[in-house]
C-alpha cells in the first residue's frame, strides 16, 4: 500500500485542529512534517503550539520541524520553506489550512477583520504555493491540497457573510489557477472540504453551534491521506469532499469520527 513514509509535509496552521490531525495522520506512515503556525507560546484560549504539535508528531512516528510563521509574511514563509529544504532536502507536499474566518455580514466586518481574511485565506495560499513549487516541481509525486470548498457563485452563500466567502472562495480560485498552471507539469493541485462541521476551534466564531453536532478532525485527516497517496500525474483540478474520497477508498463507516453520535451532524457551509 501506498504511504507518506519520508515525505515532506509543509502543512500550514498544523499547530492544533484539522491541520494537527493531517500532520499526525502523515506521522504515523513516517513522514516530515514541518509544522508552519503562529503558535510559538501557550494561549489559554487556543490549546497547542507548534512545539506541542511537533512533539505529537514525533510521538506518532513522524520528524517534525516547528516554524513559527506567520503566512501574511513573504520573508517568513520563505525561511519556514528555507528550513524545511535544509532539514529534510526537499518539499513534497504542501498542505494550505490555515484559514481565518468571520461569519457577519458587510455591516458587521471591521475592515480589519476583512483584510485578515483576504491576508491569510486567499494571498496566504498563492505565497505558499509560491514559495514551495520550485521544491514541489523537483519531487517525485508532488501534491498541492487546499482546505477550501467548491466554487459557487450562489448568492446563499455570499449574502450572508461576503467578507469570509468572498476570501475563502478567493482559496478555491487559487486552486483553480494552480491546478490550469502546474497540473500539466506534474503537481496535483487539489481543494479538500467537509461535508459536515468539523469540531474544532474554528466553531467557536459560529454563534449556536455546538462541536456535538460535527465529526472530528480526524476524518478530514483521513481524506487527506487518500488524496496524497495518490499517483499526482493527471489528478488536479478536483474539489473533493471528504466521504467521497473515503467511501472511494473503501471507507463507508463514518460514525466512529462523530464527536456525539446521538446528536444530528449539521452540514458544513457551502455544501
Amino acid at each position: 500500500m501506498a504511504t507518506l513514509k519520508d515525505k515532506t509535509l509543509f502543512i500550514t496552521g498544523a499547530s492544533r485542529g484539522i491541520g494537527l490531525a493531517i500532520a499526525l495522520r502523515a506521522a504515523r506512515d513516517g513522514a516530515n512534517v514541518v509544522i508552519a503556525a503562529k503558535s510559538d507560546v501557550p494561549n489559554p484560549k487556543l490549546p497547542g503550539t507548534i512545539h506541542t504539535a511537533a512533539a505529537a508528531v514525533e510521538a506518532a512516528g513522524g520528524r517534525a520541524l516547528a516554524q513559527k510563521c506567520d503566512i501574511r509574511d513573504a520573508a517568513a514563509v520563505a525561511a519556514a520553506v528555507a528550513a524545511a529544504v535544509a532539514r529534510f532536502g526537499g518539499i513534497d507536499i504542501l498542505v494550505n489550512n490555515a484559514s481565518a474566518i468571520w461569519l457577519r455580514g458587510t455591516l458587521e466586518t471591521p475592515m480589519k477583520r476583512f483584510d485578515l481574511m483576504h491576508e491569510v485565506n486567499a494571498r496566504g495560499s498563492f505565497l505558499c504555493a509560491q514559495a514551495c513549487l520550485p521544491h514541489l516541481l523537483k519531487a517525485p509525486n508532488p501534491h498541492i491540497l487546499t482546505l477550501a470548498p467548491p466554487p459557487s457563485l450562489d448568492p446563499k452563500w455570499w449574502a450572508p457573510h461576503l467578507g469570509y466567502t468572498l476570501a475563502k472562495m478567493g482559496m478555491s480560485f487559487v486552486t483553480l489557477g494552480l491546478a490550469g498552471e502546474f497540473g500539466p507539469r506534474g503537481i496535483a493541485v487539489n481543494a479538500l472540504w467537509p461535508r459536515t462541521l468539523i469540531a474544532t476551534d474554528a466553531l467557536n466564531m459560529i454563534p449556536g453551534v455546538s462541536a456535538a453536532n460535527g465529526r472530528r478532525p480526524e476524518i478530514m485527516a483521513d481524506a487527506a491521506h487518500a488524496i496524497l497517496i495518490r499517483d499526482a500525474a493527471g489528478f488536479s483540478g478536483r474539489f473533493l469532499i471528504d466521504e467521497d474520497v473515503l467511501r472511494e477508498a473503501g471507507i463507508d463507516d463514518f460514525g466512529r469520527y462523530a464527536v456525539d453520535p446521538a446528536a444530528p451532524l449539521l452540514p458544513d457551509l457551502f455544501l
